[in-house]
């Protein structure tokens, strides 16, 4: 657990100071892409990647899983064994370069070919100067977006191939692998290729570009959409639509105007023409397929064209890729199912953009016993999810809108659930809701909100659904004022990283709703012999033997003791380990043993906590919940914010519950810690400054 807490203190660090930021990419798995290349060319060898072999395993793990049908026959070729001349990048990367292959990853690449739309976004996950010529060694990297951090993932160039052909995405251009191994890199952070089998757009955006997405059911579609479509467009936002399936025969169905179930489509571009004195909108569509196009109205070659303006249309129809067509706003609104919208982050935006969102991100958790509430159906623990504050400060200016109102994104994603397919691990069932804090609690301190708060208020806004994905996201409209948002799965006690974000069209303030870290301790007498009564110290005489002091193994003997007589208390008893480790706390002489003076404080503290451990066994089970725990610590004195209370449940609790011993130990702990830091941090400056002695002999006493 140590060396745990150590590692995300020093990666808390580290991200402070920069690393995972787009400037900065973390090496996956260590993997340090220059070191390995000069390696392998120091070495005259091609590099192997032990982390993601030419294995079975890294194929899939079921439908591609070993000795299954379609991995049959499939071997491992690098590009210089498949062509004479293999090519990284032929011409510059473009959308053609994006062939499917037997991978049901058609949203990948649809994704992929919006990304060759924009070279700037291109440029940071293929980085520049690859090449199979100079320098080579059999070794690629590539970069990916991943819950926050932006991550550098390292392959080698040996890719599946079957029958003499590649087995998943291909080039038009045969001798151009730049695709290809993109994918591999996709799936090596994914755990297989198979993990990415299935899924949305706006997952392979988000990973390529660090934004955040937005989908419309396009039966529903807002008013106002097509506006939407052309501001996300200015702003350099990647667009994809698909058709949704009725049934399995469905999947990839071609309908009579040549449109794909199924399939995931890149939105391209909007356009207003002028068709015989009318206003007609347009959006321009693209199948990473290539060859498969709409053939129904503003197609190639359809009728519609013949009363544009010819200058217009030569515009329109120029330099159209294959596979990409034009076709009425209307006529998308009917034919399509869905829109993802993935908006960028300034950071990724290239200077010429008109415009962007404000961007603030948390990383948070959802932990069995101290931070997974479950959603607003389980009141009696929905307050103890993780909480953060919007403020939103600026109305839009939006002159076709009277409403003063501020418009947002909030977007909900959980952490690595393609890696857990492979165990039977699907996504959890997540969604948010949003409060309105009262006038009179705004500017006030950012503390995280108890049950009654959400007891005697409705919510204002929320995500439109509860749902299995990794990511849910709503674009609300609030007046200005102060709101809260709540993460939460749809169940109580459901475990998983998540990275919440909020995009904001004008200036706002965000921040976690987290107690401020500190201990208020009563005033404790100081108390001679004499206070001591005799029946106390008849007792203790008893107990301590001919030395008169305590030791672990006879304070466990007296605390057994005690709390055996106690039967409204289920306990197992004080271990061995926990009393030793109370008598260190407590032992000021450095005896390991407690006089009678040290034994009467532990006395009159463990029978204040008896009556605390009472007080918020709300059911009288004779144990404490973990939330009952966290506002018996309040009562005790003590304020702590998530992280706390969640590695306190990981260190006390047994299966959610915490019984009278382990909450004594963990209230003695607490306070010792808290008194020692106050002592070293005289003047109240928050930090303190210890050599290795004094360290570990702190931190080894209890």
């Amino acid at each position: 657990m140590i060396g745990g807490v150590s590692e995300r203190i020093q990666k808390d660090r580290l991200k402070a100071d920069g690393l995972g930021s787009v400037h900065t990419a973390i090496q996956y798995q260590n993997q340090d892409f220059q070191a390995l290349r000069l390696e392998c060319l120091q070495n005259g060898s091609l590099f192997e990647d032990p982390m993601f072999p030419a294995e079975p395993d890294s194929l899939g793990f079921k439908e591609l899983g070993a000795g299954s049908a379609k991995t049959r026959g499939v071997e491992w070729t690098r590009p210089a064994e498949m062509t004479a001349s293999p090519q990284f990048i032929v011409g510059g990367a473009t959308r053609t370069d994006i062939c499917q292959g037997a991978l049901g990853d058609c949203w990948l690449l649809a994704a992929i070919g919006s990304l060759t739309l924009n070279e700037h976004l291109l440029h940071r996950v293929v980085p520049h100067s690859q090449s199979f010529n100079h320098q080579y060694a059999g070794i690629f990297h590539f970069q990916f977006w991943q819950f926050g951090e932006w991550v550098d993932v390292v392959v080698d160039d040996r890719l599946p191939v079957k029958d003499g052909e590649l087995l998943f995405v291909h080039s038009a251009e045969g001798r151009e692998f730049w695709s290809a191994l993109l994918e591999k890199a996709y799936a090596k952070l994914n755990g297989s290729y198979e993990a990415l089998s299935g899924g949305s757009t706006t997952e392979g955006f988000e990973d390529f570009t660090g934004g955040v997405a937005e989908m419309y059911e396009l039966k529903n579609a807002p008013r106002g959409l097509y506006g939407v479509v052309r501001k996300a467009l200015e702003r350099g936002s990647l667009l994809g639509c698909s058709i949704d399936i009725t049934g399995a025969f469905d999947m990839e169905a071609v309908t009579f105007k040549k449109l794909v179930k199924g399939h995931a489509y890149s939105v391209t571009g909007v356009r207003q023409v002028d068709r015989r004195g009318q206003q007609e909108r347009l959006i321009r569509i693209r199948n990473p397929w290539g060859q498969v196009e709409w053939t129904g109205a503003w197609s190639d070659n359809s009728s519609e064209w013949s009363a544009v303006d010819s200058a217009d249309k030569d515009q329109l129809l120029c330099g159209m890729e294959d596979g990409e067509f034009w076709m009425s706003f209307q006529e998308f609104l009917h034919q399509f199912s869905r829109l993802e919208i993935c908006n960028l982050t300034p950071d990724a935006l290239s200077q010429d953009t008109t415009g962007f969102w404000n961007t603030a991100m948390f990383e948070g958790g959802w932990r069995r016993g101290s931070t997974a509430g479950g959603c607003r159906n389980h009141p009696n623990t929905f307050w103890i999810n993780p909480q953060y504050r919007i403020c939103l400060l600026e109305e839009d200016d939006d002159p076709e809108d009277d409403d003063a109102a501020c418009s947002f994104l909030v977007a909900l994603m959980q952490k690595d659930r393609r890696r857990h397919r492979r165990h039977g691990q699907e996504a959890h069932t997540i969604g948010f809701a949003i409060y309105e804090i009262p006038e009179e609690d705004r500017g006030g301190p950012s503390v995280h909100l108890k049950k009654d708060f959400f007891l005697r208020r409705s919510s204002c806004a929320r995500s439109e659904t509860f749902i299995n994905l990794r990511e849910v996201s709503a674009r609300l409209r609030l007046p200005p004022g102060e709101y809260l948002v709540v993460p939460s799965t749809f169940e109580p006690a459901k475990e998983a990283d998540f990275v919440l974000r909020v995009f904001t069209e004008k200036q706002s303030e965000t921040g976690e709703m987290d107690d401020i870290i500190e201990a208020c301790f009563d005033q404790e007498e100081d108390i001679s012999e004499e206070d001591i009564d005799d029946s106390f110290k008849s007792m203790f005489a008893q107990l301590s033997g001919n030395d008169q002091q305590i030791s672990g193994r006879e304070l466990r003997t007296v605390l057994n003791r005690v709390v055996s007589k106690h039967r409204d208390l289920q306990t197992d008893g004080f271990s061995m380990e926990s009393c030793r480790s109370m008598v260190s706390l407590m032992d000021k002489d450095g005896s390991a043993r407690l006089g009678l003076l040290e034994f009467q404080v532990l006395w009159n503290k463990i029978r204040k906590w008896l009556g605390i451990f009472r007080e918020f066994d709300l059911d009288k089970s004779g144990c404490m919940s973990s939330y009952e725990m966290r506002l018996a610590l309040e009562n005790g004195g003590f304020k702590l914010n998530n992280k706390l209370h969640q590695m306190l449940v990981a260190r006390y609790a047994d299966s959610e519950t915490i019984d009278f011993d382990n909450f004594t130990c963990c209230l003695l702990k607490l306070e010792a810690m808290f008194k020692i830091f106050y002592e070293l941090d005289r003047n109240r400056a928050g930090t303190v400054e210890m050599n290795i002695i004094e360290w570990l002999c702190m931190s080894m006493c209890g």
